[in-house]
């Protein structure tokens, strides 16, 4: 038997997956290894649908059917309806039998499939990530419209960004519609800025104090765990609880999170139907103090579902999605 464990640099669930496989097998025989995957290609050559992904004989029997290739962070969900970066070991010794396990079937994970209504493909455009093409001035407009943010805690206007989008030849209204098409930001009645992921150009539940004293709003909780990875820099993430509204702190101090209160978790959700993150998701998106409210809300609006996250995937996806943006 062959076992292998894809995934990508700097993945925390890489050593956790490979710890599992080896504590499932049990002494059993098998060759087991861990495998980094650099780009999009090798992703599809080998079959990875998320990191980390673990082939048994170089099937991924974890995978939903035209799963497509990502390097996008995967999620396995439990019997509970929790979800973990890593598969539970009653998932895989099923997998290792070669039948589905109770609550966590082979063959379904949270792999990023885009006909599938899931949170994790509208946070990172399923697969593509948040980060805009360099072609037709996208990404240095795109770049400036974050910075803006960071400096000021607004939106630009279209004057501000409009030498920008002409050294590309182009205007800045056809340049922020094709970003608002490809959902890079969204734009209210009058074309102005009202979000640029993950910031928010209109007060929200999460609020993020940058390094040098500015503050931001931020359109979800993943979101705002994104921005410190993203700016390389200290930051402060204020939050409330929707169910108790008992505030929520977030430090982080070079590179490292804080959570207060220790028992914090997240929740990622998502309404059917699909459309833009500002409206199909980021207001489903939030910490919550403890598990127990986050399903306390999940019962109080059965018409988004999702799962519950740990600190350190939340973190992780913050960090996957927002970090690459503003890099040359």
């Amino acid at each position: 038997m062959k076992i292998t464990v894809l995934t990508v640099a700097d993945c925390p669930n890489a050593q956790p997956a490979l710890e599992r496989v080896t504590a499932v097998l049990d002494g059993r025989e098998a060759q087991v290894e861990l495998v980094e995957v650099a780009d999009e290609a090798e992703a599809a050559r080998l079959g990875m649908c998320g990191s980390p992904t673990i082939l048994i004989d170089d099937t991924d029997p974890f995978a939903q059917p035209g799963a497509t290739s990502s390097l996008s962070c995967r999620l396995y969900p439990d019997v509970d309806g929790r979800v973990s970066g890593v598969p539970g070991e009653a998932a895989l010794h099923q997998a290792l039998a070669g039948t589905a396990a109770p609550g966590q079937k082979a063959g379904t994970s949270d792999c990023c499939v885009p006909k599938t209504p899931e949170a994790m493909d509208v946070i990172g455009r399923a697969g593509r990530g948040r980060r805009a093409p360099a072609e037709r001035g996208l990404r240095t407009v795109h770049q400036q419209i974050l910075r803006h943010f960071i400096a000021t805690g607004t939106a630009p206007d279209t004057q501000t960004l409009q030498p920008v989008a002409a050294a590309a030849g182009r205007s800045t209204t056809e340049v922020l519609t094709e970003l608002a098409t490809e959902d890079f930001l969204t734009l209210d009645e009058s074309g102005d800025i009202r979000a640029a992921y993950p910031f928010s150009a209109t007060p929200t539940r999460h609020r993020v104090r940058l390094e040098g004293g500015t503050q931001v709003w931020s359109m979800c909780a993943i979101d705002a765990l994104g921005i410190p990875a993203m700016l390389g820099q200290d930051a402060v993430i204020s939050s409330t609880d929707p169910v108790s509204g008992d505030p929520i702190t977030v430090t982080s101090t070079d590179g490292l999170m804080r959570w207060e209160p220790a028992s914090t978790v997240v929740f990622i959700g998502q309404r059917p139907g699909g459309g833009p993150a500002a409206s199909a998701c980021c207001d489903a998106l939030n910490f919550f103090t403890n598990a127990g409210n986050a399903r306390t809300w999940t019962s109080r609006h059965p018409e988004v579902p999702g799962h519950v996250l740990d600190q350190p995937e939340a973190e992780h996806i913050g960090k996957q999605t927002f970090g690459p943006l503003l890099a040359p």
